[in-house]
């Protein structure tokens, strides 16, 4: 069905759509309030159904698909609380800042001033693209270890780049 509607096919996706709305609703339901959680999962399939094409690793799209439910009840938290926790904006600013060759060598700047350990764990996710579980057995820790250490290194580059 995934490989049918990323090749376009209307009723493949539709299909798509309903199987993958109840997951991205309890995914919402955790992130969101409760008042937003209808609209981020909404936003989030039409942000699948237009973008399904241009989708290159197929294997990654639950990953991107909940970072956009993520993302979107970021967004709706903002706009109700009128604050951004997350210092987008400042995000923004930074990547509108900063040509592609710069923005690089200041990410690699902030990827070794991380301790070995924190390092070692943002390697393995983004840039060897393991999962959480494979990191985990990797280093021999547990699931929550890992995800905290990952958390923590990239708020340390996040502060590293935004400062």
């Amino acid at each position: 069905m995934l490989l049918a509607a990323h090749a376009g096919d209307r009723d493949a996706m539709l299909r798509l759509l309903q199987v993958l709305q109840p997951n991205l609703r309890r995914y919402a339901q955790q992130r969101c309030f409760i008042s937003d959680i209808d609209d981020a999962v909404q936003e989030s399939l039409l942000l699948l159904a237009r973008h399904l094409g241009s989708v290159r690793k197929l294997a990654s799209l639950s990953g991107w698909l909940f970072r956009i439910v993520q993302r979107e009840c970021r967004r709706l938290g903002r706009v109700a609380l009128k604050q951004d926790p997350y210092e987008e904006a400042l995000v923004d600013q930074w990547m509108v800042s900063h040509t592609p060759d710069s923005a690089r060598l200041d990410v690699a700047s902030a990827l070794e001033s991380l301790p070995p350990h924190y390092l070692e764990v943002v390697l393995l996710r983004d840039f060897e693209e393991l999962s959480i579980r494979e990191i985990s057995e990797r280093l021999g820790e547990d699931v929550p270890a890992v995800k905290s250490r990952l958390h923590r290194a990239r708020a340390m580059v996040r502060e590293y780049l935004l400062a």
